[in-house]
């Protein structure tokens, strides 16, 4: 058997589900998250199939725990960039600046290479909430902003960085995206209001 080489039981598995979690992002970077399977995750990490599954139940719940893990990361990264921000308005264009920063820099592959993975059903709702969480940190700039219809503007603005992450994507300038898309996204949070 293995030495453990962490102070506790509970920090050797939160230490080997990580690792695991590792491996399949490097899988999923380098060949798409349709490759990420038990048997392959195992061998990156140099472990039995079966070690795989006493930490998840099939390669699709470990990539619905990856997807997770990399929109919480996200959220941290959106979370921050706000943080201690005097003004609603400083806080939407850190907010749009970091989101589409993420794209440019290419921190996003991730991600997009799972949007193509099968993800079991029952894990929707934990991802949709992780999701959701990425535009939670607006909603109280909105509010001191004094936009009535909320859902609406975090719907506008979600579109918005959308459109820009495509272009970003296909090659047009970042940086030139990324301003203009923030004065695009703040004169439209101005008419709101």
């Amino acid at each position: 058997m293995p030495r453990i080489e962490t102070h506790s039981l509970a920090q050797h598995r939160d230490w080997r589900r990580n690792q695991l979690i590792e491996a399949a992002a490097a899988i999923a970077l380098e060949s798409g998250g349709a490759a990420i399977t038990v048997a392959a995750v195992a061998q990156r990490a140099g472990l039995s199939r079966t070690s795989v599954y006493e930490y998840f139940s099939s390669s699709s719940d470990l990539v619905a725990d990856l997807v997770i893990d990399e929109l919480t990361r996200f959220a941290k990264a959106l979370e921050v960039s706000i943080a201690g921000k005097d003004d609603a308005y400083a806080s939407l264009e850190a907010w749009i600046s970091t989101s589409l920063s993420y794209v440019a820099d290419g921190r996003h592959l991730l991600a997009k290479a799972l949007n193509a993975a099968d993800l079991p059903r029952e894990r929707s709702a934990a991802i949709g909430a992780a999701h959701r969480i990425l535009l939670s940190p607006l909603t109280k700039s909105l509010q001191e902003i004094g936009i009535t219809d909320i859902p609406q503007a975090l719907s506008l603005l979600q579109a918005a960085t959308d459109a820009a992450t495509k272009r970003i994507e296909n090659g047009n300038d970042a940086e030139r995206e990324i301003a203009m898309t923030t004065a695009f996204c703040i004169a439209g949070i101005r008419a709101l209001t």
